[in-house]
């Protein structure tokens, strides 16, 4: 088996998608639930989103592949300022359980050992929990809210709430750092790409929230409860009728999320895990998948 560093090209691209989608067939399966249909435009913002990265952080993107030349293994990370952050991890389902997610995880932890802090949302699955475990992280359990918005339920945002531009990039990133140690920094240009953005910004605090028009919550960071409250019932209001809201990953200490999501008619349920190192769950937050 060969680890290469992932290259900012249109094939490598399309190589990740096939080994994530392979894995994660698998893992649904395992898991008795059905296959999930991804569209095309869905397809293109991920092979945007790992070019994305190759151009950001090509130390902590690996791929794997066989002797045969086929992709078989991918992991992503990112290093932004002191913390360091897991995206990615795939592995195809004939070498699972085989050592190749370990040592692509350890590629990818090379690539963020300056930084003191790690972050990584990990699926419910026990064997990847194991083995961030192993890797000395701290296991956070995680909600999700999910569900049909009930707008006669939800009370209106408690304060003005405006559109997002990349002109509030300085806002954000000085949100980020306040909440996780370190700004997303180019993160934002690509998350606004396929994203809306709210905003907040008065003399009580500051905040943003990225919402996608499938109704989820990306990530939203903000310097209050008050204001992260304010900012997801802004959201949830914006979600596309007829479509579910999705509010991901969140641990025991964003209850202020709960309490939007219960007012807004939405199901909790556990899911997955928050995995830490050197911080505690930043709050008030909710982590996107892919960019934490």
């Amino acid at each position: 088996m060969l680890l290469r560093p992932l290259r900012d090209t249109l094939d490598d691209a399309k190589a990740v998608t096939q080994v994530a989608d392979e894995a994660f067939a698998a893992s649904r399966a395992d898991r008795g639930r059905p296959p999930r249909t991804v569209s095309e435009r869905e397809r293109a913002m991920g092979r945007a989103l790992f070019r994305h990265l190759a151009r950001t952080d090509g130390g902590g993107c690996w791929t794997a592949w066989d002797d045969e030349g086929t992709p078989v293994g991918a992991v992503l990370s990112t290093r932004r300022e002191g913390t360091w952050a897991l995206s990615l991890i795939a592995v195809v389902p004939r070498l699972q359980r085989q050592g190749v997610a370990r040592e692509l995880l350890a590629a990818a932890m090379t690539y963020g050992r300056s930084c003191l802090r790690g972050m990584i949302c990990a699926p419910s699955d026990p064997r990847p929990a194991a083995m961030y475990r192993a890797a000395g992280f701290t296991l956070h359990p995680t909600m999700r809210l999910s569900g049909p918005v009930d707008r006669d339920r939800l009370p209106a945002p408690d304060g003005p709430v405006h559109e997002g531009t990349v002109k509030h990039r300085d806002l954000m990133d000085s949100v980020d750092r306040r909440l996780r140690g370190g700004a997303h920094g180019p993160d934002h240009d690509e998350l606004l790409r396929h994203h809306g953005l709210l905003v907040v910004d008065d003399l009580a605090g500051s905040g943003y929230v990225y919402l996608h028009e499938s109704g989820t919550v990306e990530l939203l960071a903000a310097t209050s409860r008050r204001l992260a409250s304010r900012l997801l019932t802004a959201a949830l209001l914006a979600v596309p009728r007829g479509t579910d809201a999705r509010v991901g990953f969140l641990t025991a200490d964003q209850q202020w999320a709960v309490d939007v999501g219960l007012a807004a008619g939405l199901t909790p349920a556990n899911s997955g895990y928050l995995c830490l190192r050197g911080m505690r769950p930043p709050a008030p937050y909710v982590p996107s998948g892919t960019f934490l």
